[in-house]
C-alpha cells in the first residue's frame, strides 16, 4: 500500500519553493531591509556563474594556443604577402615582355625601311644621291635613352623607336617622290637613229644664220616608230608652222616633250601613255630637209638639253 513521504524530509516541489531571507541592517538607524531569494533563483544564478567561468577558461586556453602558434601564423601571413607580390611582378613582367615585343616589331620595320632606303638612295635622282644618303644617315641617328626604371626605360626606347620609324617614313616619302619624278622624266631615246644636229647654237640650214636649236635632230628611216620616253599625258597632237605634224607630251612636274616633222600621230589630246608606248612615226613634214625627228624637252616652258635627261 503506497505511503506518503516520510515526516521531516520535504518533497522536491517543496525544496524548489524554499526561500531564503537576507536581513540588511543599516548602521544609521534606518529601517531594516529584508531580501527574500528563492532556491530556484540561487540555482539559476549559480548556473550562469558556472557558464561564465567555463567561457572565460575556454578563452584563456585559446589565447594561450594562439601565443604558441603566433610565429606560424605570421609566417603564413608573410607567405600570402609574398605570393601577392610575386603575382604582381609576374604581371609586370608579362607587360614588359609585350612592350618589348612591340619594340622589336617596330625596330624590325625600321631596319627594313633603312635597307630599302639605302638601296633607293644609290639610284641617280637629279644629282641628289649624296643628299638622299645624308637623309638616310640622319634618320638612323638618335640619342640613346638614359637608363632608369624598367618602365621608364621601356617608354624611352619605345619613343626612340617610334621617332626613328617616323623619320624613316618621311625619308621614304621623299624617296618615293624622287622615284616618281625619275619615272616621269624623259630618260629614254624617243627613236633609234643618229644625232645630226645637237642642242645649242647652229647654222640654220635654210638661212645659214646662227640660231638657237632648241632640241635634237635624230635622223632615221621614214616611218620609224617614235616612243614615249616616260609616262605622260598627250597635251597636243596636230600641226604647227615649221614643225609640221607635231606631238606634245606632258610628263608632270612642269616637264614637256615635243616631237616635230612626224609622218603620223597615233594618239590624241588627253590620252595617257606609258614609257615605251608608240605614239607617232618619223616623217619629213614642215620645215625639214629630210626624214628625221626633231625632239625637244622643255621645263616650265624653257628648252633644256634632252641629253641631260637621257639615261640609256
Amino acid at each position: 500500500m503506497p505511503t506518503g513521504p516520510r515526516e521531516g524530509k520535504p518533497s522536491s516541489r517543496a525544496r524548489r519553493s524554499q526561500s531564503f531571507t537576507v536581513i540588511v541592517v543599516s548602521d544609521r538607524s534606518q529601517a531594516v531591509r529584508k531580501v527574500t531569494v528563492t532556491r530556484r533563483t540561487l540555482v539559476r544564478a549559480a548556473s550562469v556563474a558556472g557558464f561564465v567561468a567555463l567561457l572565460l577558461l575556454a578563452l584563456g586556453v585559446h589565447y594561450a594556443i594562439l601565443l604558441r602558434k603566433g610565429p606560424t601564423i605570421v609566417a603564413s601571413f608573410n607567405t600570402l604577402v609574398l605570393e601577392g607580390e610575386n603575382a604582381h611582378l609576374k604581371k609586370q613582367l608579362a607587360t614588359a615582355q609585350d612592350r618589348l615585343s612591340h619594340i622589336a616589331s617596330t625596330l624590325d620595320r625600321v631596319e627594313r625601311y633603312d635597307t630599302k632606303l639605302r638601296a633607293v638612295s644609290t639610284l641617280p635622282a637629279g644629282g641628289q644621291g649624296e643628299a638622299a644618303e645624308a637623309v638616310v644617315e640622319g634618320a638612323g641617328k638618335a640619342k640613346r635613352p638614359k637608363r632608369g626604371s624598367l618602365s621608364d626605360e621601356l617608354a624611352a626606347v619605345e619613343g626612340h623607336a617610334a621617332r626613328q620609324e617616323s623619320a624613316l617614313e618621311e625619308s621614304g616619302r621623299y624617296f618615293e617622290e624622287q622615284r616618281t619624278l625619275l619615272a616621269t622624266a624623259p630618260a629614254a631615246w624617243p627613236t633609234r637613229g643618229w644625232v645630226t644636229s645637237d642642242f645649242g647654237t647652229r647654222l640654220d640650214p635654210y638661212t645659214a644664220e646662227r640660231v638657237m636649236h632648241r632640241g635634237l635632230d635624230i635622223a632615221t628611216a621614214m616611218g620609224q616608230p617614235v616612243r614615249s620616253p616616260s609616262d605622260a599625258t598627250v597635251l597636243f597632237a596636230g600641226t604647227e608652222s615649221g614643225y609640221g605634224k607635231v606631238l606634245i607630251l606632258d610628263h608632270g612636274y612642269g616637264v614637256n616633250t615635243r616631237y616635230g616633222h612626224l609622218s603620223q600621230i597615233h594618239v590624241k589630246a588627253g590620252d595617257k601613255v606609258k614609257r615605251g608606248d608608240t605614239v607617232a612615226a618619223v616623217g619629213n613634214t614642215g620645215r625639214s630637209t629630210g626624214p628625221h625627228l626633231h625632239y625637244e624637252v622643255r621645263v616650265n616652258g624653257v628648252p633644256e638639253n634632252p641629253r641631260k635627261f637621257i639615261l640609256e
